[in-house]
């Protein structure tokens, strides 16, 4: 790999990351205010995370097994905030006395 590949590469999984963090606290803080504007704007972070992963495995010297891990890691990104959300709702209903 060459010096500029090798800054492409981690700027490019920089972005990526930075964006799937984006996505992550967009999506909590819309769900948290009841904001649904936040929730697609959260949703417009995953796009752009999907968007880098595709570009890091096509555009990139990585090899493939890497080239998948970051493929996977982006559509695992897309699950994560709704089922946590999910589960810290379960577990605080839970917690709740009922009357």
């Amino acid at each position: 790999m060459t010096a500029s590949a090798l800054l492409e590469t981690a700027a490019l999984l920089g972005l990526f990351v930075l964006a799937g963090g984006g996505y992550g606290s967009l999506y909590s803080a819309g769900r948290l205010w009841s904001r649904p504007a936040l929730i697609r704007a959260g949703g417009i972070c995953w796009a752009l995370t999907f968007v880098l992963a595709l570009t890091i495995a096509i555009h990139t010297p990585l090899d493939p097994g890497w080239k998948l891990l970051i493929l996977a890691s982006a559509v695992v990104y897309a699950v994560i905030p709704p089922l946590t959300w999910r589960y810290l709702e379960r577990l605080h209903d839970e917690q709740e006395p009922h009357q």
